[in-house]
């Protein structure tokens, strides 16, 4: 079996026949359509954000998967916070305050591809790039609520796994 895979960048839920997927599925023996109406399906979820996907095609068949990534933590917290760009200056300039509950929703989404195991853990990889975009949660600076997280504070609202 002689397969063909192409990884792209694309707009959640607005992937399309052009670039860049288009270009690069021409050739190849699938239904374009179908391939890119399987991505947005595949997408909505994160509709507004870049997704890495991943289209594996069978060459002889034509039959195709298709992977899709989980989109960088820097734009799943974006996203949630309704923010176009995290702080130039951190430690200086705080761009806004994320709830517990919002870490919790993008330690959720992220989980399969971090390190983490728990959601308490992922969490505090959420929070450590919130520290690094300027954004505080709770109102407090992300390495102390890490700190909190450790002390078991919020085993509540993340699960005390």
């Amino acid at each position: 079996m002689s397969e063909k895979k192409i990884s792209a960048l694309v707009s959640a839920g607005n992937a399309s026949a052009g670039p860049p997927l288009g270009p690069q599925l021409g050739p190849l023996p699938v239904n374009i359509g179908q391939v890119v109406n399987e991505i947005n399906e595949k997408t909505s979820k994160f509709e507004g954000m870049e997704v890495p996907i991943e289209v594996i095609v069978d060459e002889e068949t034509g039959e195709f998967e298709i992977d899709v990534g989980i989109p960088p933590m820097a734009s799943l917290i974006r996203e949630e916070l309704g923010i176009e760009k995290g702080s130039g200056e951190p430690n200086k300039n705080k761009v806004a305050d994320m709830s517990i509950e919002q870490v919790k929703n993008v330690a959720e989404m992220k989980i399969g591809d971090l390190l983490s195991s728990d959601v308490k853990a992922a969490a505090k990889e959420v929070i450590g790039s919130c520290v690094s975009m300027g954004v505080t949660i709770d109102g407090k600076d992300g390495r102390e609520v890490q700190k909190l997280i450790d002390k078991g504070d919020y085993d509540e609202q993340l699960g005390d796994n």
